[in-house]
């Protein structure tokens, strides 16, 4: 599923502060999705377990045009977050790697497409053994009437996740787009 979203209010509170558009979005992303138990829903062995909660896992553009895994903790608290993921960032940049840890499922898979907007983003997904593990995608702002908009795909298990919870992600998403106060100015 794909949304455009508002985003004059946060890109500008972005603006002021020293936190980087990639961090604060991943911010946004994370505590919408674990606040809905559905996106902490992972099916192994054919049961249902779910995590207490489920970190960011993006991907990071290094050297040459190459990519690297990177898997913030997740923290409730936006200064911790973005010092933990402008941290874990750092670290990965200087020591790529295309390795998860193995069985770990409790992650938030989540890319950036800034150099395009679109309307429609899939990802891979695993069916044998069943890959439950959400995926998000953002693009390129732009503008539209007087304000900025961004795409956001969002791509789940629909074992798990069906459209109300699809509907209740994204509007916590705008809630957190449209009221940007957890970002000091000059964070």
């Amino acid at each position: 599923m794909c949304a455009n979203l508002e985003l004059t209010a946060f890109h500008q509170r972005v603006k002021n502060s020293a936190v980087s558009f990639t961090v604060a979005f991943v911010y946004v992303i994370a505590p919408a999705a674990n606040d809905i138990p559905q996106f902490r829903q992972r099916i192994r062995a054919a049961k249902v377990v779910e995590h207490d909660a489920a970190s960011p896992s993006l991907t990071i553009l290094v050297d040459d045009d190459l990519f690297s895994f990177c898997t913030i903790p997740y923290c409730e608290e936006f200064t911790e977050s973005a010092d933990r993921a402008t941290a874990m960032i750092g670290y990965v940049k200087e020591h790529p790697t295309l390795e998860d840890e193995s069985g770990q499922d409790d992650l938030l898979f989540m890319t950036a497409l800034r150099w395009v907007s679109f309307t429609s983003f899939i990802r891979p997904m695993w069916l044998h053994p069943a890959d439950s593990i959400p995926r998000f995608a953002w693009g390129r702002f732009y503008t539209e009437g007087r304000g900025l908009e961004i795409p956001l795909s969002v791509q789940g298990h629909h074992a798990l996740i069906d459209g109300i919870h699809m509907a209740k992600f994204y509007a916590r998403v705008e809630d957190y787009l449209r009221h940007p106060a957890f970002i000091a100015d000059g964070q």
